[in-house]
């Protein structure tokens, strides 16, 4: 993240939780709110929409969905990380926090009876690399004109890895853009935009 967006706090608790489950968190510092403001980008200013966020953690992207929502439609938060989870419901009694994996989203959804307009992930990149399906299930969770946005990193886009997962965006997605770097973030970030799931599931 960017120094000068520095929260003490949260860097504190996010850097704890990555010493005890360096697998689990995957990062030792959270997203700065530059990062965050490209992420949220794509959520509508008007209506009420459903947005789902992935790997919330201490809350980076998730004050600025809330800023951009306004107390608008819904914003279900899905963390597997019990702390983090009792840190945001805390912080954030707007938002419907759920303390499961991010693979459950499909029936998290289903329980709810809703569909996504909006999937904004702060997942690492080795949730997806775990689990290949991932991604199909995001995009069966969604609406036909839904978008998704998750961030990576410049230093490694052409690392093999990198390279498949955006194939499998592109499979799951009808249209997939890359943003430009985003300098003020610790390391540098980029933001892929997945826009209007190809395979869309009932909720």
């Amino acid at each position: 993240m960017a120094l000068r967006d520095l929260d003490g706090s949260d860097f504190l608790r996010f850097a704890g939780e990555f010493i005890k489950k360096p697998t689990m968190t995957a990062a030792l510092a959270p997203s700065s709110r530059h990062l965050g403001e490209v992420m949220t980008s794509v959520i509508p200013e008007s209506g009420s929409p459903v947005i789902v966020e992935l790997g919330p953690g201490t809350g980076s992207f998730t004050e600025l969905i809330q800023d951009r929502l306004a107390g608008r439609g819904r914003h279900i938060a899905i963390e597997l990380n019990e702390n983090f989870c009792s840190d945001l419901r805390r912080r954030y009694p707007a938002v419907e926090v759920v303390h499961e994996a991010a693979d459950q989203l499909p029936r998290v959804l289903e329980r709810e009876g809703v569909r996504a307009n909006i999937v904004v992930s702060g997942l690492p990149w080795a949730a997806f690399w775990r689990d290949g399906s991932l991604i199909q299930s995001i995009a069966r969770s969604m609406s036909q004109d839904g978008a998704f946005t998750q961030f990576g990193y410049p230093l490694t886009r052409w690392a093999p890895a990198a390279r498949k997962q955006f194939r499998e965006f592109q499979s799951a997605f009808e249209e997939v853009q890359v943003s430009r770097t985003i300098w003020r973030n610790l390391p540098p970030g980029l933001v892929y935009f997945s826009r209007r799931p190809r395979s869309v599931g009932s909720a």
